[in-house]
């Protein structure tokens, strides 16, 4: 079999974090921008994983390379898991970017108590020419926080504290980050699985 793996994404953020966590593996990552654009995947799943699956099957539909997505998302407690899987649609504005979403998120806040726990769920899906699927997850616990704090990272990194670290994702090597976080746990558990069929 090809030991090429296709990234299924458009997302920069998340192609650098799957390259730098894979890195180790013999196998050729590919990603392209364009081709995420041109499919324009709806994702209609209703957990992470249908939402990942949905990702990687377009991707391998049209290229016949075996792909690898993944689905995450933020789940607060103090909003009963939300935004969950509409974690990048989590905002009123039509083309709201990564920091209207976190504006947005301290609006829902804002008369809630803290702390706000909360947690980041990643589930990465890998399909493969044969029909194949295998299914991988991960979850980081911690804190939202109403300032910002940190340059790294995408998203909600920024408000998303680790009590034990006493940083924000934001903040974190990447190394740090690449080992620790939600897509980090997903995608070492998928590890075997690439190894064995692609390497």
């Amino acid at each position: 079999m090809s030991n090429s793996l296709l990234i299924a994404t458009g997302n920069p953020g998340k192609i650098r974090e799957i390259e730098a966590i894979l890195s180790s593996l013999k196998v050729r990552l590919i990603s392209d921008i364009k081709l995420s654009q041109s499919l324009q995947v709806k994702e209609m799943g209703k957990t992470y994983a249908q939402n990942a699956r949905i990702k990687a099957e377009a991707y391998l539909k049209a290229t016949g390379i075996p792909s690898l997505a993944d689905d995450s998302g933020l789940e607060v407690d103090a909003l009963d898991g939300a935004p969950g899987i509409y974690s990048a649609r989590f905002s009123p504005l039509k083309d709201a970017t990564d920091a209207d979403r976190r504006a947005y998120l301290r609006d829902q806040l804002q008369n809630i108590p803290q702390p706000w726990t909360a947690r980041f769920h990643c589930a990465a899906i890998l399909v493969l020419p044969n029909g194949e699927i295998i299914e991988t997850a991960g979850q980081c616990e911690g804190v939202i926080i109403a300032e910002e704090r940190g340059l790294g990272g995408f998203g909600y990194d920024r408000m998303f504290l680790l009590p034990e670290y006493g940083s924000t994702m934001a903040e974190l090597p990447e190394d740090v980050k690449n080992r620790i976080s939600h897509r980090a746990k997903a995608l070492l558990a998928m590890m075997p699985y690439l190894s064995e069929y692609l390497g």
